[in-house]
């Protein structure tokens, strides 16, 4: 039991990390599109920050499978085949010369990931919570489980 509980603490760091690095990228694109940036700093930030992303992506969703916890895996999946895809068709690395050719098309990409990784996130809460309730009703004892005397205080 305790063992599930480190696995889902590992997945929310993972997740974090993929929440974190995809809003970076979002709100630089958002700062060049507001001209807040010159076009070579922002796709040196967001160039940088691609491979980090795919390789956490596809160790995220490699534990998932390794584990065991198939409904995730089945979740994760799809982002990490587009992400696969866009690397092999090299179009991982925003262009500098085609940066506001594609600006609209890359913050909406950006925009529905973080969508996802919120959803993925609220998921790994959820499932965080309920091991943690269930190791703390299952450690507990007896008498504290009684269900009469805690409905009789009220």
């Amino acid at each position: 039991m305790a063992w599930n509980l480190i696995f889902w603490f590992i997945s929310f760091c993972f997740n974090i990390a993929l929440l974190v690095l995809n809003f970076y990228q979002l709100l630089v694109l958002t700062d060049l599109e507001a001209d807040y940036l010159n076009i070579y700093d922002s796709s040196s930030r967001i160039n940088k920050l691609v491979l980090p992303e795919f390789l956490v992506q596809g160790v995220f969703c490699s534990l998932f499978l390794f584990t065991g916890h198939w409904f995730m895996f089945l979740i994760t999946v799809p982002v990490t085949c587009y992400h696969i895809n866009l690397f092999l068709k090299r179009e991982h690395l925003i262009d500098v010369t085609e940066v506001f050719r594609a600006l609209k098309r890359e913050k909406y990409f950006r925009l529905a990931k973080l969508i996802f990784y919120l959803l993925l996130f609220l998921i790994v809460i959820f499932r965080i919570i309920m091991v943690a309730e269930m190791k703390s009703v299952f450690d507990s004892a007896p008498e504290d489980i009684d269900i009469r005397s805690s409905v009789l205080e009220y």
